[in-house]
């Protein structure tokens, strides 16, 4: 029996997000009294593969052949079913973006396999096997118990942290097992944004909303941002009237995210957007109407302009920065 991880990479080098997932496998590990074995797909040099090994991955399964470098879901689904058929894995992980949210539900059906996707915590029981989580747009609590064999969980970004528990693990190839037919998908052309922090991998996010006024007054939402090493945000109306680029579209019909902070400027706060931010663990709000829902929602809140408090906070960052 073992746990297993499917480790994504990006050009051939993990993220924190990677090792977040090996952290709470290594965690839940413990309460199965199993290991943990991760799964890389794609051309991974060894000396990144034992990266995995840092945080406390005892097994590593490469699947690499230049043919697995495009994301093909349905090939992908294949390999780690063999993969967790081979290691007999009772816990299949994935992270809670956009290639676990479009694997694990194919995974989940292929192998009859309960599926709890958004978990933000290790199981509250092991028999049965419960899971607690976030629902109604963070406005409650659901216990999922799930009963089959194998159980799928899809992680929430910084939900659960990076701990460092160093070990030698075993890095074994698997390309030679492994018969997919044809891809389905040919991938002619990648394009990539470049010169910025994607919102799915930041630990701060600022944010702006219509309180903003014009796409001539988002300099200072980008300002704080550069200081605060952050991501740039926006609601749907922003996006919708073109005032940001729709990749920055945070909220249920656009990127669904979880930074460690949120800061929202003149966003009222729609439940549409809240679903898409309410895993955040800090949100700081900004909005003028004290009555507006995001203060609801807000860790902290400050009822004022946010043309007047964004100059404000960022002569406070530099200064904090100066000293």
């Amino acid at each position: 029996m073992a746990i297993l991880v499917y480790t994504e990479n990006w050009d051939g080098k993990f993220k924190k997000l990677s090792f977040e997932l090996i952290s709470y496998a290594v965690e839940l590990s413990k309460m199965l009294n199993t290991s943990v074995t991760a799964l890389s797909i794609g051309n991974i040099e060894n000396e990144e593969l034992l990266k995995l090994g840092n945080y406390g991955a005892a097994k590593i399964i490469t699947v690499s052949d230049s043919k697995w470098q495009s994301l093909d879901n349905q090939a992908y689904t294949s390999a780690i079913a063999i993969a967790a058929a081979k290691e007999n894995a009772s816990v299949i992980l994935f992270a809670h973006n956009n290639a676990g949210k479009a694997i694990a539900p194919r995974l989940s059906a292929k192998l009859k396999a309960g599926l709890v996707t958004g978990v933000a915590a290790i199981p509250s029981n092991i028999n049965p096997f419960t899971i607690t989580k976030k629902a109604y747009t963070a406005k409650a609590f659901a216990n999922i118990v799930i009963k089959t064999p194998v159980r799928i969980l899809t992680l929430m970004q910084n939900a659960f942290g990076v701990v460092e528990m160093p070990t030698s693990p075993v890095i074994e190839n698997f390309t030679s097992d492994i018969n997919i037919p044809d891809f389905k998908t040919q991938v002619t052309e990648v394009n990539k944004v470049k010169g910025k922090i994607l919102l799915t991998d930041a630990e701060i996010v600022v944010s702006g909303g219509r309180g903003m006024k014009g796409p001539e007054n988002w300099g200072l939402i980008e300002e704080l941002a550069q200081l605060l090493g952050a991501a740039t945000a926006c609601s749907r109306p922003v996006s919708d009237e073109g005032w940001r680029p729709h990749d920055e579209h945070t909220g249920q019909t656009g990127k669904i995210i979880a930074p460690n902070l949120y800061l929202a400027f003149g966003i009222s706060g729609a439940i549409q957007h809240l679903g898409g931010i309410s895993s955040s663990k800090f949100i700081v709000a900004v909005n003028k109407d004290p009555d507006a829902p995001i203060f609801e929602a807000a860790d902290y809140g400050i009822v004022g302009d946010a043309m007047k408090v964004l100059p404000e906070l960022i002569a406070s960052v530099k200064e904090l920065k100066a000293g």
